[in-house]
């Protein structure tokens, strides 16, 4: 485990990955390591609220970052036990009152349409309400500094690969270091820890190799988190509902280089990009968008 974050990927985990038999280009036998992933089953108190995929690590923290990033916990809801099953796959959060989504549940007609309707209108209700803090500066420095250690720490997308990461930053140090199938669990582990770790978000900085859509701006909008960046590229909404928000949004951060689409006042150009802090060879070589 890389001593620079809190939390990070563990590839020696054996749960996570297996080996597999194949052939190669030329018809010669190999062996390949391929991520592992499995269903996750969510209960909020007594209500089953959805299933995922997932590499099965750190279930809690996905459990918990879910139902906040889905505004299905709201900031006076009290948790008060988390129960993983580990043979049934399932995790239950119970609160010490019912919760509000369970309440707005009962009054509607229980079709996937009308609860993803209610859940979706909740998200941009809270959205448009954020105000993320303005006066925090990524300077050029740290950025290039993080890109390097994050790109450079031991992980399952360098042993297996079909994996997205996120990481949460502070100044020049990545702090927590996610990784799960879907970039949404792994935005979601995150916002799990930071509740249940009580971690403030207005100075912090989250990093995804995930593409910067909709849904990830407005998951780092809800975090609270004012500085968003990956290395992958943009959607038109995405780069819309971040300047709505006053969230900087930095894409194709590869290296020393990267395109600020939103909320370019935060950034602090200190550094030449003319070093040799460049992006690893192996992320050269696989290069394409997430």
């Amino acid at each position: 485990m890389t001593k620079e974050f809190e939390v990070s990927p563990n590839p020696e985990d054996s749960r996570l990955t297996e080996r597999l038999d194949g052939i190669d280009q030329s018809g010669q036998s190999v062996s390949a390591s391929v991520t592992v992933e499995r269903p996750l089953t969510l209960f909020l108190n007594s209500r089953e609220i959805v299933t995922m995929m997932t590499i099965g690590d750190y279930p809690e923290y996905l459990a918990v970052g879910y139902l906040v990033n889905q505004n299905m916990l709201l900031p006076d809801d009290v948790v008060i036990g988390i129960e993983y099953h580990d043979d049934v796959e399932t995790v239950v959060v119970r609160t010490e009152r019912e919760t509000n989504f369970e309440d707005k549940l009962r009054k509607k007609t229980l079709t996937s349409g009308c609860a993803q309707g209610t859940v979706f209108g909740d998200l941009m209700e809270k959205f448009e309400d954020v105000k993320l803090a303005n006066d925090v500066r990524l300077r050029t420095s740290d950025l290039y500094t993080l890109l390097h250690k994050i790109n450079t720490a031991p992980s399952l997308y360098l042993t297996a690969g079909a994996i997205h990461g996120c990481v949460l930053c502070g100044g020049d140090r990545p702090l927590i270091y996610m990784e799960d199938v879907g970039r949404h669990n792994a935005v979601d582990k995150i916002a799990g820890y930071m509740y249940l770790k009580d971690i403030p978000p207005e100075d912090k900085v989250f990093y995804t190799t995930g593409r910067l859509t909709s849904e990830m701006v407005i998951k780092t909008v809800q975090m609270g988190i004012p500085i968003l960046v990956s290395r992958s590229g943009f959607t038109a909404w995405g780069v819309a509902l971040a300047r709505q928000a006053n969230l900087t949004l930095i894409g194709r951060a590869r290296g020393k280089r990267f395109v600020a689409l939103a909320g370019q006042h935060r950034i602090e150009y200190d550094a030449a990009t003319d070093d040799d802090l460049g992006e690893p060879a192996h992320l050269r070589r696989k290069g394409a968008d997430a």
